[in-house]
């Protein structure tokens, strides 16, 4: 493995009901395919996707995993849609405990999903699409 290994960590806020998860699994899936089409393997192996409440892992808990499979750099991405009170306040509190705990690891916060372009544009035409189905051909 090398010793500059990178890696993914996906955040996402965790619910009761385990189909909740279904989209963000299914991401973390795309995302690895990603990789592995962009051929990076590496990273492929080293991205996981973790929880807030409810649902497991939790960050600390997935944090540890990376830093334990050798990664030495990894971007926390958090899968919301808005920056509220636990990106704002939890996220940055679990950052700092993650980097106590790993202090070989450099950790790194993205913005938010939600807060991207690229996802207010998919939001857009998705919703578009959804309020004008295709008309059934006559």
């Amino acid at each position: 493995m090398s010793s500059s290994a990178s890696g993914i960590l996906l955040f996402a806020h965790g619910a009761r009901d385990p189909n909740w998860a279904r989209p963000f699994e299914a991401a973390a899936e795309a995302l690895r395919q990603r990789a592995l089409a962009a051929g990076d393997a590496a990273l492929a192996a080293h991205i996981r996707l973790a929880f807030l409440e409810f649902m497991s892992p939790d960050l600390p808990a997935a944090g540890r995993e990376l830093a334990e499979a050798g990664c030495t750099a990894v971007t926390v991405v958090p899968l919301f849609l808005g920056v509220g009170g636990h990106v704002r306040k939890d996220l940055p509190r679990l950052m700092s405990e993650l980097a106590e705990a790993h202090p070989g690891v450099q950790w790194t916060l993205s913005a938010a999903v939600g807060e991207t372009t690229l996802l207010i544009q998919a939001l857009a035409d998705s919703a578009w699409q959804l309020a004008h189905p295709a008309q059934p051909a006559a």
